[in-house]
């Protein structure tokens, strides 16, 4: 029971940090003048993914890559067969053709580009920093695409959800609450990553197995809550948005980051089955958002049945 309110007491403290992390961070950047369409892209797109971040690196500097790795692999599968699908089920989700012409190809290029070095059997300090170039040239180049049609939804969604965050605060008061947060993410990440060591042991499974099912699921929960509630408010086309988004994230910049930090080594398991049901679910997402330029009900509840199936072969395989 111990072990299971670190957990909980490690998830909740990494979703106040991330949140103080990111108040803090946007007042500072309004402070110097940066835009809402930037704020929007950068710290708020990568702010929402600091809970993966912070758990992946703990993991990997505990001696746990299996977390750190399944965490990344995991969070993405229920991205897309979870949060999607449940957004979904709920709500059909229209697509926005110009931002699914440019995010989901670089969606599937980080998909193969990580899946290709995760298959080589470990994550270096040399392609952690290929990968952090990836994600920087991606931003980039979505902050200037989206800069001569700034009238767009995709455009105008990234400023809305900048615009959200209230950032009135001082700069003394914004350089507290980042650090507050930051504090928060670390002692957070620290709790989470040692319940899921002391879980995996007692259970008497692979780390791998927790980082890809407690570990993943619980630091999606915020993106998981925002697009169920999204679907109820009839806004459930920001969930495709925002799954994309926070995949590419994973993949490039939380791998790139904890690789750069501390080289991993890539579990056997991930190698031989998980790293392809997350390339299928890419795979799979693509295609739905594709045909009829939407994700319908009956796909959604595709999405949840492959999760379902996922989970119990976890369960029947450990």
């Amino acid at each position: 029971m111990t072990i299971w309110l670190s957990i909980a007491a490690g998830l909740i403290l990494l979703t106040l940090g991330a949140e103080a992390l990111i108040r803090g961070a946007a007042g500072l950047a309004r402070r110097f003048g940066l835009s809402e369409l930037l704020i929007g892209l950068t710290l708020v797109g990568f702010g929402t993914s600091t809970p993966e971040l912070v758990s992946s690196v703990q993991a990997a500097l505990s001696g746990a890559p299996g977390i750190a790795i399944g965490n990344v692999v995991g969070s993405n599968i229920a991205n897309i067969l979870l949060i999607l699908g449940l957004s979904a089920a709920i709500a059909p989700i229209a697509i926005e053709p110009r931002s699914f012409r440019r995010d989901m190809p670089a969606l599937i290029a980080a998909t193969m580009f990580v899946t290709v070095v995760i298959l080589s059997g470990a994550i270096g300090r040399f392609a952690g920093a290929g990968f952090l170039i990836a994600i920087a040239a991606y931003i980039a180049y979505a902050y200037f695409s989206e800069r001569v049609r700034i009238s767009a939804p995709e455009p105008m969604r990234h400023e809305a959800e900048a615009a959200e965050i209230h950032s009135t605060q001082s700069p003394l008061v914004a350089v507290i609450l980042s650090i507050i947060g930051l504090v928060l993410l670390v002692i957070g990440a620290k709790m989470l990553v040692t319940g899921a060591i002391e879980i995996a042991s007692s259970l008497g499974v692979s780390e791998a197995v927790i980082g890809l099912t407690i570990v993943a699921v619980g630091t999606s929960l915020p993106e998981l809550v925002t697009s169920v509630m999204a679907a109820f408010r009839g806004k459930s086309d920001l969930a495709l948005g925002n799954v994309v988004g926070s995949n590419i994230y994973n993949l490039l910049g939380i791998l790139g980051a904890t690789a750069l930090i501390q080289p991993v080594t890539v579990a056997a398991e991930i190698i031989n089955f998980d790293i392809w049901v997350m390339v299928g679910a890419t795979a799979a997402m693509a295609l739905f958002a594709w045909t009829r330029r939407s994700v319908e009900r009956w796909e959604g509840y595709v999405l949840l049945l492959a999760y379902t199936a996922y989970l119990g072969w976890l369960a029947f395989t450990v």
